[in-house]
């Protein structure tokens, strides 16, 4: 297994802690997030760091996945990515074992696929994307970069997810359908 590193320590990131664990693709080496917080633990996990030690972990360690989530705004997550990347980290997709994922589907670095998600063929994920628990990307959808499909969100065929977007729970997107912004949970996007 290859050591990885987690940036931001939340509620999303046990979540990731999860799927990670369940891969047994990485090892967790450790959580870098507010400076207060070294030493605690989340999950078994120590926080080993802030964003100030970035660099010196990077030379321990090249991989790294994102563990804040999307729901208000993604400024820290999109923040956070373009810094780990300046780093030089390398970030993988993470992709549960739990979740289906087509052969013919594209899923772009920094993205996460949640337990019991369905990618179906010809869909395209862009970078540093959440594809929560339990959502449906049907055939041919396009996820813009930086977006948050959250748990039980259906995707139909063909639509298109702008970059930046968010997409609540238990939402449905309609075949075809051009998406951007904030989505409520439970709302139909036609």
């Amino acid at each position: 297994m290859k050591d990885i590193v987690l940036v931001g320590g939340g509620g999303h990131a046990k979540s990731v802690i999860d799927v990670i664990e369940v891969q047994e693709k990485y090892k967790i080496i450790g959580i870098i997030d507010k400076k207060e917080l070294i030493g605690e633990e989340l999950l078994g996990y120590k926080y080993i760091g802030c964003d100030d030690d970035l660099e010196k972990i990077f030379g321990k360690c090249p991989y790294a996945v994102i563990g804040v989530g999307h729901i208000n705004s993604n400024d820290i997550r999109v923040k956070l990515f373009e810094k780990i990347q300046k780093v030089g980290f390398y970030l993988p997709n993470i992709i549960s074992p739990l979740a289906y994922v087509s052969k013919y589907a594209f899923i772009d670095e920094g993205s996460i696929v949640m337990h019991h998600a369905l990618v179906n063929a010809d869909v395209k994920v862009g970078k540093n994307c959440i594809i929560n628990s339990k959502s449906l990307l049907e055939h041919g959808v396009m996820i813009g970069d930086n977006s948050h499909i959250s748990t039980g969100a259906i995707i139909n065929g063909d639509a298109k997810v702008k970059t930046n977007s968010f997409i609540g729970s238990g939402a449905v997107v309609i075949q075809g359908a051009l998406v951007s912004g904030f989505i409520k949970a439970g709302s139909l996007v036609q």
